[in-house]
């Protein structure tokens, strides 16, 4: 049965691949980028290598919650129900300083959650709704002033708290929603991605690995609701000590709905 299916920071890397992959498996598919040229080019190739017409696409900097907002909007009318959705989206290297709140926590842990409590309707749609979160095996205790734009933190400090707040949220999200299966996963540590060579020049393994865990927990029996998967060990493993913690779970999600106010009302 074909599936309903969007994915974030889907122009280029592991969320094209998968992106391709499943258009080529008939399925309909919506594309993410925050380049619209990017963005259009990237439809035409994946229509044409797929030979599928069902796909379309979403413009939206997730640097702006306001454009993240916004394509909540989008998506809920072009999409009544969802299937699966893979927040993908995420950032590591980058020259902005715009945001008060640290770009990293903005991409990688707010604008998700933003866009999936936005759509949880059209999710709950589905008789097999399916989160996947892009999480990594770099996690790291959250830092309640940075999350709050109050300090600024390092990038690869930064980057590693706001994938363990995805975490955290992650398995606070199973619980609540207890129709959706919602899953974390590092999809690979150094992946020839673009992300991992601008950042640190080289890379250890290709990123078909990464697409590969994507489409088999979005696709296949393997996905685990309220669990972390581990790609380095291939393998479902423990997150980072902090994502079993309730206390720190309820202040994080506390945090989150106060910083982001009716962004999520």
């Amino acid at each position: 049965m074909n599936k309903t299916i969007l994915i974030t920071g889907s122009t280029d890397g592991i969320g094209k691949l998968l992106a391709l992959r499943l258009a080529k498996e008939g399925h309909f598919v919506a594309i993410h980028g925050r380049n619209e040229t990017k963005l259009a080019a990237t439809l035409i190739e994946i229509k044409e290598q797929s030979k599928n017409k069902n796909i379309i696409g979403f413009l939206a900097d997730f640097s702006d919650l306001n454009a993240v907002k916004k394509m909540v909007k989008e998506a809920s009318e072009k999409m009544p129900k969802i299937d699966i959705l893979v927040n993908n989206a995420g950032i590591l290297i980058s020259n902005s300083k715009t945001a008060s709140t640290d770009i990293r926590f903005m991409v990688n842990y707010f604008a998700p959650y933003v866009l999936t409590k936005g759509l949880l309707s059209n999710i709950k749609a589905s008789a097999a709704a399916r989160i996947v979160n892009l999480s990594s095996a770099a996690q790291s205790t959250i830092n309640v002033l940075a999350l709050e734009g109050k300090t600024g933190l390092g990038a690869n400090e930064a980057y590693a708290q706001s994938k363990l707040a995805l975490t955290m949220w992650s398995f606070y999200l199973a619980e609540q929603e207890p129709s959706i299966t919602v899953v974390a996963v590092n999809p690979g540590s150094l992946l020839n991605t673009k992300m991992a060579n601008e950042a640190y020049g080289q890379h250890w393994s290709p990123a078909e690995k990464g697409v590969n865990i994507l489409y088999n927990l979005s696709m296949t029996d393997l996905a685990k609701t309220g669990q972390y998967f581990d790609n380095d060990k291939g393998s479902y493993a423990p997150a980072h000590d902090d994502a079993y913690d309730q206390e720190k779970i309820k202040q994080l999600i506390r945090l989150a709905n106060e910083v982001l106010g009716n962004l999520v009302s």
